[in-house]
């Protein structure tokens, strides 16, 4: 038998570098909580994969939590059901083994088994599956990437999938809507640089963006001069009133049942 986390060595190893002060940053926003809690339903039993430090666990549900890296399951409260060390490409679990399945900002990790991931979401699950992620298109278009960092929207296509591949994986039928990613989030995911150009100046928080940390990672010299260019404008920022009117990120939301498919565009 292989190893259940072989397949997710690259994003295992990606948080043992990156995911020290993860949980400094990257806190939960109630709103997206509410959204995900209220798209797993009635379901009593849900796993968690990707889980992390645990943002956006149902605190009122028995949680099944899948985590590949150390360094970021050690970051979870005591409160929380310990992570059981897995890929996202073959769950350790027996088909149908909880309600619903969920998966936040984690599936541009999963490498070569996206679609395998997805599935693996969908066969364990008896019902809902929710994933929240980015939709590169959408994403690309934020001021800051398209302005300063092109290369993290010529990344993010590279490694996400679209909300219709994961509709197609997942099966059912699609309902797309627009949500805002708020301006005064306390989760500084990059989509919400949007608002805090200034975000770009803070170590932590860059490390605490995957997408950021792997283009900083790879960066050519051309990238690297970008790089400055953007750490200017970002000084140059008094504020961030100017930015609270221009276009927000967006997310993609997708909640697929076993019955019906939805997916929200988070703007």
């Amino acid at each position: 038998m292989r190893d259940i986390r072989s397949t997710s060595v690259s994003h295992a190893v990606r948080y043992e570098e990156i995911g020290g002060g993860y949980s400094l940053t990257r806190r939960e926003d109630p709103r997206f909580a509410a959204a995900i809690h209220g798209a797993l339903g009635d379901a009593r039993s849900v796993v968690n994969v990707g889980a992390g430090a645990g943002s956006y666990e149902p605190q009122d549900r028995h949680v099944i939590p899948i985590e590949p890296s150390d360094v970021m399951a050690a970051q979870r409260a005591p409160t929380l059901a310990p992570a059981i060390r897995a890929s996202a490409g073959e769950l350790p679990l027996r088909d149908g083994s909880a309600d619903a399945a969920m998966a936040v900002l984690t599936i541009h990790h999963w490498d070569d088994d996206q679609e395998r991931g997805v599935r693996e979401l969908r066969r364990v699950a008896r019902d809902t599956v929710v994933i929240l992620t980015y939709d590169p298109i959408v994403s690309g278009e934020m001021w800051l990437i398209a302005d300063y960092l092109p290369e993290v929207a010529e990344l993010d296509r590279r490694i996400f999938p679209s909300p219709e591949v994961l509709v197609g994986w997942l099966g059912g039928s699609i309902r797309i809507e627009v949500v805002p990613v708020p301006s005064d989030t306390p989760d500084w995911m990059l989509g919400s640089f949007w608002a805090h150009p200034e975000r770009v100046l803070d170590e932590r928080a860059r490390h605490a963006t995957s997408g950021f940390a792997g283009w900083t990672h790879t960066s050519s010299s051309a990238s690297s001069r970008r790089f400055a260019e953007t750490s200017r404008a970002a000084r140059g920022t008094s504020d961030t009133v100017t930015f609270a009117a221009s276009t927000p990120s967006t997310l993609a939301f997708v909640s697929s049942s076993a019955r019906r498919t939805r997916v929200a565009s988070r703007r």
